[in-house]
């Protein structure tokens, strides 16, 4: 399932270049116009009441989108000064067209200044926009060719360009970032808004890299998408657009034995809210019935703070451990469910972990496993890739870091990484929660979740995405789509949430009433009318 925004590599990104152009016959002169346009577009956009501009143009195919963007600028009527930063290399190819194009436009509004190989950045950068008057800065220094720090002059450019505090669009990427990594190189451009080619480029997303980009506009460049979607790459941004159809209206003579039953095994002594925010999340999510297996001693306090869902009663040892009975009846509460979930506010004591995995292991039922249930197979995590049916995990680096055997900052510094080998040693569906979740399927997919904020960094959060994604599980959606659908919405209530009480004070409880509304957005995404129909790439 190919679900949102390809994110390439620039090799990749390369390659669809080059077929389009090699083996469909598009000139490559039209590409460069066709980026150029989309650029013009999306910074007057950005800027409507701009009347005049300095692109700054530097070496390869990059300079050549900027001298186009300057000759069309100018036919729409701004005032524009190129200034040609090459370092003293000439241009070649379509970039040379371009130049000998701008060039010979001198005195129609274009006013063209070519700096030395070893111009003084300070002195050439205000002369040139003294010159223009300029209100709008368009950065076409490198884009995405680069793959090495700035070295000056380019670099004290770089941060001149920065020092003008100027509205500041980006060409592909800011100048000085690396495509293919989401950290900083050495000095660079950092822009308002960003116009990128046919695909996202790993620093347009992730951060640090990402807070460099601004917004994000991803331009059309003429060719078709197919190019890009069969590209390599198996990385994804996740995007309402593909996970609206998922909402369907349910048909008038529904019940509620139409949108299944789930299991929800949680809780324990002094974590009773964990079972009932991933219950009454269950219930916000859709599901027909939900019966949650707690521990007696947090029965009566379920299920007064619970009151849509059914319980039963896990017998203990003395010491607050589940044993054979609870096991016993575990497998019992399965049959006739659709789904389960394990693990909210469980606990890790030794008798309860052995439960977890038997139970786990043995059940054969769509699971969703989060928080103790994790932790039960700590170290173990093959063993999961044994169940007849799908798995989805949602780890918090800690608890991934235990499942693979592994330190925290080892997961933190390779996220993607990470994932990706916690989904293949599984079989499982692997939702790594932090900024920008993701999720990893078995095949190597993984996909960037964009909604959610830092006021959602709160005990319980995650207790709530559990009992959503299983929602779902339990009426039938395929895992991944569950995985999807559920943490995406899990995001776009907590970006209400934190409208509504600021990232500060939002509480895990705070989500719940923001689901409904997330899912009646996210069910009109297309409909320009509908609340939060968009959002911002890099955010």
């Amino acid at each position: 399932m190919e679900t949102g925004v390809k994110i390439l590599s620039t090799r990749a990104m390369r390659e669809v270049e080059r077929i389009a152009i090699e083996e469909l016959g598009v000139p490559g002169i039209v590409l460069m116009e066709n980026a150029a346009l989309g650029v013009v577009d999306a910074a007057l956009a950005e800027v409507p009441e701009a009347e005049s501009a300095v692109v700054f143009c530097g070496p390869g195919n990059n300079g050549g989108d900027g001298l186009a963007i300057a000759r069309h600028m100018v036919v729409r009527g701004l005032q524009v000064v190129a200034v040609v930063a090459t370092g003293g290399r000439e241009y070649s190819g379509d970039a040379k067209v371009q130049f000998e194009i701008a060039r010979k436009m001198g005195g129609m509004g274009l006013e063209l200044r070519v700096l030395d190989a070893n111009f003084e950045a300070a002195e050439e950068l205000e002369s040139a926009v003294a010159d223009a008057g300029a209100d709008l800065v368009i950065d076409a220094l490198f884009g995405t060719g680069l793959s090495r720090p700035l070295g000056r002059p380019f670099a004290d450019l770089v941060r001149a360009i920065n020092a003008l505090e100027l509205p500041t669009i980006a060409v592909d990427l800011p100048s000085g970032l690396d495509a293919d990594r989401p950290d900083f190189p050495g000095p660079h451009i950092t822009a308002d808004l960003t116009v990128t080619f046919a695909a996202l480029k790993l620093a347009h997303v992730f951060p640090p890299a990402s807070e460099a980009v601004g917004s994000v506009v991803i331009a059309d460049l003429g060719i078709p998408m197919d190019l890009v979607e069969q590209a390599d790459g198996d990385l994804y941004l996740l995007g309402g657009g593909d996970l609206a159809p998922l909402l369907g209206p349910r048909p008038l003579a529904a019940h509620k034995g139409d949108f299944g039953h789930l299991l929800l095994v949680a809780g324990g002594s002094g974590k009773s809210g964990a079972a009932v925010l991933a219950a009454r999340a269950a219930v916000r999510a859709g599901a027909g019935l939900v019966t949650a297996a707690v521990p007696a001693s947090i029965l009566d306090a379920f299920e007064a703070a619970s009151i849509e869902t059914m319980s039963v009663a896990l017998s203990t040892s003395p010491g607050g451990e589940l044993g054979e009975p609870a096991l016993e009846l575990l497998e019992r509460e399965a049959e006739g469910k659709q789904a389960v979930a394990v693990g909210p506010g469980l606990g890790s004591a030794r008798g309860t972990a052995e439960v977890v995995r038997a139970f786990c292991l043995g059940v054969e039922l769509p699971l969703v496993l989060d928080a103790d249930g994790l932790n039960a197979f700590a170290g173990r995590i093959e063993a999961l890739a044994g169940r007849a049916r799908p798995t989805v995990l949602t780890p918090h680096p800690g608890e991934l870091a235990r499942l693979l055997g592994v330190a925290t900052a080892d997961i933190v510094e390779d996220r993607l990484g990470s994932v990706r080998r916690a989904a293949r040693q599984s079989g499982s569906i692997v939702i790594l929660k932090g900024h920008l979740t993701l999720i990893a399927d078995p095949e190597g997919g993984v996909y960037v979740n964009p909604t959610g904020n830092p006021g959602m960094a709160t005990g319980g959060s995650g207790d709530v995405l559990t009992g959503l994604i299983a929602a779902l599980l339990a009426q039938g959606l395929e895992p991944l789509a569950a995985a999807q659908l559920g943490t995406f919405v899990h995001g776009m209530a907590g970006d209400s949430a934190a409208v509504a009480v600021g990232e500060r004070s939002l509480a895990a409880g705070d989500l719940l009433g923001f689901v409904p509304s997330s899912f009646e957005a996210l069910a009109r995404w297309g409909d320009p009318g509908a609340a939060g129909a968009g959002f911002e790439a890099n955010k």
